[in-house]
């Protein structure tokens, strides 16, 4: 099940955190069609927010086709925005986990890696 994580400092508001947050699992396929989303208490007593905020979050999900709210059971996502390839094992994966391996060994810091792999993908999209 996932875990939420909040930073109160990014300027993102937590709701859209949340909406990110389960669209990255998403992706990566760490979520699936049918798996439940933790219920809006058992956030709440995870990260200490309004539960308004993990509702609003969820009724975005519903609105973009990813999730759907059972009335007294969950909310369950229904939606998928992974690729074959963009998954947590796959060729690619491990091309870019070597790639930062061969980073790091260049003495790269975080910020020269988000510069670098941002102007690359502004080349490619």
């Amino acid at each position: 099940m996932i875990e939420f994580r909040i930073d109160r400092r990014s300027g993102v508001s937590t709701y859209l955190q949340i909406v990110h947050q389960v669209q990255q699992a998403l992706r990566l396929g760490l979520l699936k069609p049918g798996d439940r989303l933790p219920t809006t208490r058992e956030v709440v007593a995870a990260i200490a927010i309004n539960p308004n905020t993990v509702n609003k979050a969820y009724r975005e999900l519903e609105r973009a086709g990813l999730a759907e709210g059972r009335r007294g059971v969950g909310t369950f996502i229904t939606g998928s925005l992974g690729s074959e390839a963009g998954g947590r094992e796959t060729p690619l994966r491990r091309d870019l986990a070597e790639w930062m391996d061969r980073a790091v060994e260049a003495g790269l810091g975080i910020e020269d890696v988000d510069a670098l792999y941002q102007d690359v993908r502004r080349a490619h999209y």
